[in-house]
């Protein structure tokens, strides 16, 4: 899933320079065997050093704080010891906060004692590190010392357009994901059926269902204790969805910094605010945890959720079932606006994840735990556990928990270490529908409710409103990161405060704030750089259509 802070485009302007896209490679250019200058011994550079028997290596690994004491630490576990006792190396782990992963790295690239493995989600930041010349090209180290991850670059090429940065070198590595919804928009459809009313189609329908959701007690209890919708984290981000208010977008041809769609989106969001149909506190909800609460509990009828056809959305419907015995939900369409109609955020189907320190000793012995990463059966152990212990095969064909109290404890904490793993390499066993049990009733409804999810997102005649995926968005110079910087939270927090201020403080009020801020803090830079960006690269870079033709082909 996508971290939600960095998929709110809509709102927060630096977060659209938190990816890159690369894929501007020239074939004619140096080739990958002159590394970066910061590397530190010509063996290393060349890519001619030979893997020592059980050479020793290191990776970085995210610390969320979710290893169960009795498992160890997220530096040395179960996992950990497989890792070691399977693979061709002797891997140290290094942990870094997954939250606060920049300021670890920082700490360990200045005292020289960064990993050399660096697995890392944030494009942005990979991309500074590039820049830093802190990173080794490994084109020519995987030509010499990989089979399977070389075999995965020919079969998806589109990795290797994607991990080649500005120079003309390959730098990362990455995976190809299965093209999933990520933000699910989930409406109380019983509540519908009691009202009388239908799916909204239009954003004037949605104010409507909401108001009615609010006023006319939808759940029966002869209490004013409803909320229509909501504008919290997910279901707020979602919002702007729906007014294709990404900031950036293409336009006759162009790309050009929106306020148009910035205008509606807020003054639809201060629209419902005004008409008491969210919560006054919405604000404070930053992480979007009170309204998840509302809606399990049955105080909210329209939620956008984080995951909602995954695990993350089970886990919900679980929830709301158990307060709510009788509650109906049903992923919907998003309304359309006067922009036209757009569906949320999806999975990135192509994602870069690591790439290999400058100054690592080692680096043919990397390549070769890297290409033990890759492999299916690798792949296989650190998706699903131990055949077993951890799984079994179902009735599909597919692996099926055994006890998902015993991987809670012993397996969930896997997900950082399959950071190169693709979900194609499975096909449908990779989906989370394979892990339904069917002959759960509950579980039996939320696999209609995954199909109503996918029927509603995955169609690019309603696309996502990005330009491309937040981690595929191109990286702009420091010097013009600073604007986006310094105007980022001010300009959110002028919309936000014109939400909630009634008629003291107006939307046009705020765009002209912001319109200010931005021409002043020499927004214009920034315009022409990604104009400039957009027509040298508009026929070679990943963009939203590309994803909906990883979609098509499944």
């Amino acid at each position: 899933m996508i971290n939600s802070k960095k998929v709110w485009s809509a709102i927060g302007l630096s977060v659209l320079a938190a990816a890159v896209i690369a894929g501007c490679s020239d074939q004619s250019g140096p080739s990958d065997s002159s590394a970066p200058s910061a590397a530190p011994a010509a063996s290393s550079q060349s890519g001619d050093s030979k893997p020592a028997e059980r050479a020793s290596i290191s990776q970085s690994i995210y610390d969320r704080g979710n290893v169960a004491p009795e498992e160890g630490t997220i530096e040395k576990n179960r996992w950990t010891k497989w890792l070691n006792e399977n693979g061709p190396a002797n891997v140290s782990f290094v942990a870094i906060p997954r939250w606060e992963p920049i300021p670890k790295f920082n700490t360990l690239f200045a005292s020289g004692t960064a990993p050399d493995l660096i697995f890392d989600f944030d494009t942005n930041y990979r991309n500074e590190l590039y820049t830093q010349k802190q990173l080794m090209p490994i084109g020519d180290l995987i030509e010499k010392y990989s089979v399977e991850y070389k075999a995965f670059l020919e079969k998806y090429p589109v990795l290797r357009k994607e991990g080649t940065k500005p120079d003309g070198k390959l730098y990362e590595f990455g995976r190809i994901n299965t093209v999933q919804p990520n933000h699910v928009l989930f409406i109380r459809s019983d509540w519908l059926k009691k009202l009388g009313l239908e799916v909204p189609k239009t954003v004037e329908e949605l104010f409507n269902v909401a108001k009615a959701f609010t006023a006319n007690d939808p759940d029966g209890n002869k209490k004013n204790d409803t909320y229509g919708y909501s504008l919290s984290n997910i279901t707020g981000q979602i919002t702007d969805a729906m007014f294709g208010n990404v900031i950036w977008i293409i336009q006759d041809g162009k790309w050009v910094r929106d306020w148009d769609r910035v205008k509606a989106a807020n003054e639809f969001k201060k629209r419902v605010y005004d008409a008491g149909l969210v919560d006054k506190d919405y604000l404070a909800d930053k992480n979007g945890e009170k309204a998840t609460q509302d809606f399990i509990t049955g105080k909210l009828g329209i939620y956008g959720a984080n995951g909602g056809s995954i695990g993350l959305g089970l886990s919900m419907f679980e929830s709301l079932r158990k307060n709510n015995p009788d509650a109906q939900i049903t992923p919907i369409e998003l309304p359309a606006s006067e922009f036209g109609q757009f569906s949320p955020v999806l999975g990135n189907p192509v994602q870069m994840t690591a790439a290999i320190n400058a100054s690592a000793k080692n680096p043919a012995a990397v390549i070769q735990y890297v290409d033990f990463l890759v492999k299916e059966s690798t792949q296989k152990v650190l998706n699903y556990g131990i055949e077993g212990e951890h799984w079994k095969t179902g009735d599909n064909g597919c692996p099926v928990i055994i006890s998902k109290e015993k991987n809670k404890i012993e397996k969930d904490y896997l997900t950082d270490f399959q950071m190169l793993r693709s979900a194609v390499t499975f096909g449908d066993c990779s989906k989370f529908e394979s892990q339904l049990d069917l002959s759960n009733p509950l579980q039996k409804e939320f696999q209609e409710i995954i199909h109503q999810a996918e029927k509603a997102y995955l169609d690019p005649s309603r696309p996502m409103p990005q330009i491309t995926h937040i981690e595929h968005m191109p990286s702009i110079p420091q010097e013009l990161q600073l604007i986006l910087t310094n105007t980022d939270q001010p300009i959110a927090d002028m919309f936000n405060k014109a939400v909630v201020s009634g008629k003291s403080y107006t939307v046009d009020q705020a765009i002209a704030d912001a319109k200010s801020l931005w021409t002043k803090a020499g927004g214009k830079q920034v315009e022409d750089w990604y104009a400039k960006w957009y027509q040298e690269n508009k026929d070679k870079a990943f963009f939203t259509k590309d994803i909906y033709e990883v979609a098509k082909k499944g």
